[in-house]
This record gives C-alpha cells, structure tokens and sequence, in this order.
C-alpha cells in the first residue's frame, strides 16, 4: 500500500513539475506570441515600401562600409543595425499611413528581414566586390608602386561600366551555390550565426504585440546594453590616439606578451559575439590563439634567415606572415572540407538507395523535400523549423542557376579582364562550391566571415597558374 501511494506522489509530482515546465515555457515563448498571426508568403513579405527603405539604407550603408573598407579594412557585422534602422523608418512610415486610413497590409517582422537582409546584401557586395582592395589595385596608380608590374598588360583601370558587368556576373553564385545547404548547416549542423541570431532576436522583440511581458524586458534589456556599449565605445574614443592605441590594444598580460599580440580588445563587439557562441567555440578559439601566437609563430619567428628572408617585411606573405595565412587557411578549409565531404557522402548513399529501392518515399540529406521537426523540441525551435522548411528552393534550380552562371562567366569573364582564359573560370567554378560551404560552416560558428580570404588565396593560385608573362601581375 506505502509503495503505491509512493508511486502515485512520485507521478502526481512528475505531471506538476511538466506543467510547470510547460507553463514557463509558454510564458517566456515569443513564438506563442505570434501564434495567432498569419505569416505572409514570400511574395507579400517581398513589398515596395520595404524594397524603398532598403535602397535608401543600402547607400547609406554603402558609404560606411566603402569608407571602413579604404581606411581600416576591417568591416563589423551591420546585421543588427540594419534591422534596427529598418523596423524604424518602416514603422514610421506604417504609423503615417494608419492614421491616414490607408494602411493595407501591416507592418512584419518578415518584412523586417527582407529590408535587413538586402541591406546587409547591398553593404557586403560593397567591400565584397573588391571596391576598396583588388578592383583599386588593377589602376596605373597602384602598377606604377612596382617596376615588376608597370607594363600595359598588367593594367585594368577602373570603370563603371565593365565594374557592373563584373558584379552582375559574380555576386549571384553564392545564392546558388550555399541555399542548397542551408538545411544542413542551420538544421542539421545547428550552426548559430551569431549575427543572425541577435537580430532575430532583436527584430522577434520589437514586433511582440504590446503589453506582453516578454517584449518590455527585451526592450529594457536592449536599451541597457545599447547605452552602455555606445558610451564604452564613445568613452575609448577619447584614448585612441591611432592604431593598436588604447583599449583597443591594452597590455593586459605586460609588454613582454603584448610584443606577441597578447592583449585585451576592450570592444563590446568582441564580448557580445562571445556571449552568443557556444562555450566549446570559445575554448577552441583560445587554446587555437594560445597554440599559434604563444608557441608557433615565436618558434617560426626564430628560424628568420632559414625558413624565410630575414629582411622580409613582417607583413609580407614570403615572410612570417606567410606562415601565419596559410597554416590558419589549411585548418580552416580541412575541417571545412570534411564536413562538406560527410554531406556529400550523405547525398550519394541516399541516391543510390533511392534508385535501388525505387522508393519514391525516400528523403535525401539535402533533398527539397522538408522532414518534421523533432516531437522532443521546444514550441519555438519547432514553429521556426516548420516555417523555414515551407518554402523550399528545388535542388535543380540551384543546380540549374549555377551552371548558368558559370557558362555566362566562362563566356563574358575573358573579354573583361583578357589575361584570363576559359579554363581558368571553370576551374575557379568547380572549386567555388567547396569554399563557399567552408566559409558558411565557419561563419556559422564564429560570426567571422573568410570571404576575402579565400579569395586572396584564389588570387595568388590564378595569377601564379598565368604566369608573370601572360598577365599574372595583374591576377595577383
């Protein structure tokens, strides 16, 4: 009788502690919250006023990211401002109209994602298309800095009219290459772009309904932390006198480790990326700096006359710097690569199983057809799940859009830029694919885009494959 009436306790325990669970869990879910709205299809989320607010904020962004890109080089993540500065101006613009009583479809949040999303499309084809690197050092004025490279076949001065056939032919590959693996590494990888993450976040609370408790705390929390990373960032202004100046360089650890680049980043930016990565990202980070700033490079520094000229800038690639890109880029695209070859391997086993059992059941790995969502996930991860998968682009119109594009570039790429021949585009075309989904796979977990890595390394490979003679200055 005692173990039974224990029994029945334990299990009368159990359901009160599920429905605690439950109750917390609706309480802090922002997708319960929009439950009751209907989510627009792609077509209505795709409006004119949203495509007019991010035209106007696509150029203001433009000119910041052309002019970090001219000076410093180095381009934040403009997800989250993007997002902000969108919900603003189209929220006020909403407002206008439904006082006038001519507001037709309301203002959502993934019509917010469409402006953020072109935005930040528009600004990274800006530092992307080469504007302040490799279209600039094509000119006479950067040929006439080497006596190697200072001859009419190493020059392409620029000009808008071959600048914008350039981009119209390049800046629509990744669309087709990477969508095709998007299940993969947002669902099945679970990779949590960062940036992505903080303004979904950012967009989901301004667009809960008013009065719900959630949204008040993610505003006050937003507002909180805002303020205090402009007025940290406002507050080191005032001791940056130039560059590694300041908190931006602040010897932490003394000069002996500041010599060797250990020093704390005082910039918010670092710390949030932090936050959102998971803990295992952050260790690999930090034993990777301690393993390569405090060990490697101090090693490599001391072989300077024998590995590499000791009168080598430190900047160069034919010196330490050298050493450093490579052995990083090898790491990177090796596990990258790995990856790309297990999704692979996925995608032929379920080919082949497909056409030997004739099943037309059969799902592949990276297939169009969308699988549930897991029973044991939360309410939130299975709506976002179910709404990602709804609309899916086929297989073949990836397939079919890339290969169009390669043909297009095979053809119009040589009369562009004439030291290039067509069998240098296919090869660059092949390989493409695997590093756009190493750079993807590494955004994913650090936020931190390889893009123009990658490139400089094609760059180098192109321009060494042509040969000084045939324009690989140029290429270079």
């Amino acid at each position: 009788m005692d173990s039974r009436s224990n029994s029945v306790n334990r299990n009368t325990k159990k359901n009160d502690d599920d429905n605690i669970t439950q109750r917390e869990e609706a309480l802090y879910s922002v997708e319960r919250i929009f439950e009751s709205k209907e989510v627009p299809s792609w077509q209505n989320q795709l409006t004119l006023r949203a495509f007019c607010v991010s035209f106007i904020l696509g150029i203001l962004f433009t000119f910041i990211v052309l002019k970090l890109s001219l000076t410093t080089g180095i381009i934040p993540s403009l997800n989250v401002s993007a997002g902000l500065l969108g919900f603003f101006f189209l929220k006020t613009w909403t407002k206008l109209l439904e006082k006038s009583g001519i507001l037709k479809q309301p203002f959502t949040r993934q019509e917010n994602t469409v402006i953020q999303t072109c935005v930040v499309a528009t600004s990274g084809i800006a530092f992307s298309g080469g504007f302040g690197s490799y279209l600039f050092a094509m000119s006479e004025v950067a040929a006439k800095q080497s006596t190697e490279a200072n001859n009419a076949f190493n020059i392409k001065n620029p000009s808008l009219g071959w600048m914008i056939g350039f981009l119209f032919v390049v800046s629509f590959l990744g669309l087709f290459s990477v969508v095709p693996l998007r299940k993969i590494m947002i669902i099945d990888f679970k990779l949590t772009y960062p940036s992505g993450t903080a303004t979904a976040h950012l967009i989901n609370s301004f667009h809960t309904p008013q009065g719900a408790k959630l949204a008040k705390k993610q505003v006050k929390a937003l507002a909180k932390f805002f303020s205090f990373s402009f007025l940290w960032g406002f507050f080191q202004w005032f001791f940056t006198a130039g560059d590694d100046c300041g908190f931006a360089s602040f010897p932490t650890f003394g000069l002996k480790a500041y010599e060797n680049k250990f020093y704390f980043d005082f910039s918010a930016t670092y710390v949030g990326v932090g936050m959102i990565c998971p803990y295992l990202i952050n260790i690999s980070l930090l034993l990777g700096s301690i393993l390569s700033w405090g060990i490697m490079w101090p090693l490599i520094q001391d072989r300077k006359g024998h590995w590499f000229p000791a009168d080598e800038s430190p900047s160069s690639l034919h010196g330490l710097q050298g050493y450093k890109v490579f052995i990083a880029i090898a790491m990177i695209l090796g596990d990258g690569l790995y990856n790309f070859c297990k999704v692979f391997g996925r995608t032929l086993y379920g080919l082949y199983f497909q056409f030997c059992s004739k099943d037309e059941g059969a799902v592949l790995p990276v297939g169009a057809r969308p699988s549930p969502p897991e029973p044991s996930m939360s309410f939130d991860d299975q709506r976002r799940t179910t709404l990602f998968l709804k609309d899916q682009i086929p297989i073949w119109v990836s397939i079919v859009g890339y290969v169009g594009i390669a043909i297009v570039s095979t053809i119009t790429l040589p009369h562009i830029f004439h030291q290039l021949k067509w069998y240098h585009i296919i090869v660059i075309y092949v390989f493409a694919p695997v590093l756009a989904f190493c750079n993807a796979y590494g955004c994913g977990l650090t936020d931190w885009s390889l893009a123009s890595t990658y490139g400089k390394l094609a760059i180098f490979t192109i321009g060494a494959w042509a040969g000084a003679s045939h324009g690989g200055f140029l290429l270079d």
